[in-house]
């Protein structure tokens, strides 16, 4: 399986040389030499994982960290020459999954995000469109098709990544029951909910977007406190 990775890096040589590397152990590299269009990038490829200098033209690597993590909730790792604690700890402290040094050998680079990738996207996921029949759903103005991965809204065709379409369908195909947190993380990802792990709370909140939900008063896909989300069937009207 063949990952996609966002590598926000300015110097040239040492970006050429890791995705080099990187797509040698089936991993597809984007470069961005520029901090200031890095989340623009990273938002509209929706990569696997990114990898994150520090030091970049326009705007660093920490408040890059800072400003994508609400927004994406996929690894970001911080690959950066500067070895001080404070940084790596206001790295972690800003949502990066990890901190790894320039100096790291390439194979234990590779590796560290191997494990990353392996804990936000297993090999093996459970399939959505299995979890029920492979059928059309509708809900007003809404149709999903689990086939085909298309979406419509209003008449209009909705474009969704993957892990949106593979949420979307989770609740859609749960329409009107309470779907907990810790479920849709281990349908869609694999893992167990440690308590802390937002990334459900992020993607709902883009997938909202995307399909012309209130942000502040979601009427389509709803929040439960202290449960989770309902999928609404009266919504869609």
């Amino acid at each position: 399986m063949t990952h996609r990775i966002v590598f926000v890096e300015d110097d040239a040589d040492l970006a050429e040389l890791i995705s080099d590397f990187l797509s040698r152990h089936e991993m597809n590299v984007l470069i961005d030499p520029r901090g200031d269009s890095a989340v623009d990038t990273i938002l509209r490829e929706q990569p696997d994982l990114v990898l994150l200098d520090i030091m970049l033209p326009g705007k660093d690597g920490l408040t890059i960290c800072r400003e994508l993590r609400p927004m994406y909730s996929g690894p970001i790792v911080m690959l950066t020459s500067l070895d001080s604690d404070m940084n790596q700890i206001l790295g972690l402290e800003l949502g990066a999954n990890d901190y790894i040094l320039k100096t790291t050998p390439p194979s234990v680079l590779v590796a560290r995000l191997r494990a990353q990738l392996r804990n936000h996207h297993p090999e093996t996921p459970q399939a959505p469109a299995q979890s029920s029949s492979l059928r059309r759903l509708a809900f007003g103005q809404l149709e999903v098709d689990p086939v085909n991965r298309d979406v419509v809204l209003d008449g209009e065709q909705v474009i969704l990544s993957t892990s949106d379409f593979d949420l979307l369908w989770q609740l859609a195909s749960h329409a009107g029951e309470i779907m907990k947190r810790e479920d849709l993380l281990k349908k869609l990802r694999g893992v167990s909910y440690d308590g802390l792990d937002r990334s459900i709370d992020v993607a709902v909140s883009r997938l909202r977007r995307k399909l012309g939900d209130n942000p502040l008063e979601p009427f389509r896909i709803k929040t439960v406190r202290n449960k989770g989300y309902l999928f609404s069937l009266s919504g869609w009207e």
